[in-house]
């Protein structure tokens, strides 16, 4: 992923044409100025955070569309989460899904991660040794497979490398996304299914976190396009939100960062999108959450890795791409991962419930 670039300090030269110096300032204002349309229009201010003297700021959804729906965990759920860097890591991380196990200790949910680093809405890292195309055509097969009743869409980082530019493309196969993922599922178009419905496939589109690198500016004003269009298309979609751009930056209460390197969540930025999640479901977190959630993650981390090796097993061109010829025969094993799995899953059931590892 490229790194967070500063605009240059040096005075632009004559050679550089006046009309990209105009193009630049109208969209480094645009950003500004709707930012700061947001925070009016919701009476929404700045608020400093109390260390390092970094400040945090609340962007919400723009008014120039509706709020977006609510979204809600049911008994039975069978949830997936698709998505980029930010979902892979969740996996070997555990948080998110934790905590959304917690918040709903009495019904019986079923989590499956598909996060990929480096995706876009185009499942351009899913290709492997194809072309994009296929790797998105395999990425809903495995949705279809999995048959969710909800799934949640976090997409937008990489893509707002484009800029402006590339918005449109971004909106367009995002919509596109939407709808073929509601069609993984019989009945499920978007006017069968909102994120608070039983009919089809449920979704929650997630928008991405800031970027916190030194010089992130000029990449969080792109990034708010792009979040701006995610609301919007979660509004056409009659989809539920967890607005992560929204959340504060800077330094948490307890004083860690949230981001390792500027980009990439560490623990405590997990654990604060967690509490988003969980927010936004409309739940809260269990008072004893703290005590139990060290044990409870380790197991819902192995879960993950579990099925890991069972939706990307090492070798899988040797197994199931175009040198299946080599070694196609191991492809029979795969599957044996399934039981593992749902053992797997008991156990996080079996203690989110506050009893022993079955």
């Amino acid at each position: 992923m490229p790194a967070a670039h500063a605009p240059s300090c040096r005075r632009p030269s004559s050679v550089v044409p006046l009309l990209r110096r105009v193009f630049l300032l109208a969209v480094t204002l645009a950003a500004l100025g709707l930012a700061a349309g947001e925070a009016a229009a919701q009476g929404v201010t700045s608020q400093g955070a109390t260390s390092q003297g970094v400040t945090s700021q609340a962007v919400t959804s723009s008014t120039a569309v509706a709020a977006p729906g609510g979204w809600l965990l049911r008994d039975g759920d069978r949830v997936v989460f698709l998505g980029d860097t930010f979902v892979e890591r969740e996996g070997d991380r555990g948080f998110i899904e934790t905590a959304l196990v917690a918040a709903h200790s009495s019904a019986s949910l079923t989590f499956r991660n598909l996060g990929w680093s480096g995706d876009t809405v185009w499942a351009e890292s899913r290709g492997v040794f194809d072309q994009p195309a296929k790797g998105y055509a395999r990425m809903l097969a495995l949705v279809r497979e999995l048959d969710p009743t909800i799934v949640f869409v976090a997409y937008g980082r990489n893509e707002s490398y484009k800029g402006a530019a590339g918005l449109p493309a971004f909106r367009t196969q995002l919509e596109k996304l939407c709808d073929d993922l509601r069609g993984t599922r019989a009945g499920g178009t978007a006017e069968a299914a909102d994120a608070t419905q039983s009919a089809g496939v449920r979704l929650v589109l997630v928008t991405p976190h800031r970027f916190e690198a030194a010089e992130a500016d000029p990449r969080n004003a792109a990034l708010a396009l792009y979040c701006e269009a995610i609301r919007a298309v979660a509004v056409a979609q009659r989809a539920g939100l967890v607005d992560l751009f929204s959340e504060p930056t800077g330094p948490t209460a307890s004083g860690s960062a949230r981001t390792e390197n500027g980009i990439h969540l560490s623990d405590a930025g997990y654990a604060a999108a967690a509490e988003a999640f969980v927010r936004a479901a409309g739940r809260n977190l269990p008072a004893d959450f703290t005590a139990m959630s060290t044990g409870l993650r380790k197991l819902v981390v192995e879960k993950n890795r579990l099925f890991f090796h069972r939706w990307r097993p090492a070798n899988e061109t040797y197994i199931f791409l175009f040198r299946s010829h080599e070694q196609g025969n191991n492809a029979v094993e795969i599957p044996q991962f399934d039981p593992l799995v749902a053992a797997a899953e008991e156990r996080v059931r079996a203690v989110t419930r506050g009893g022993t590892q079955p």
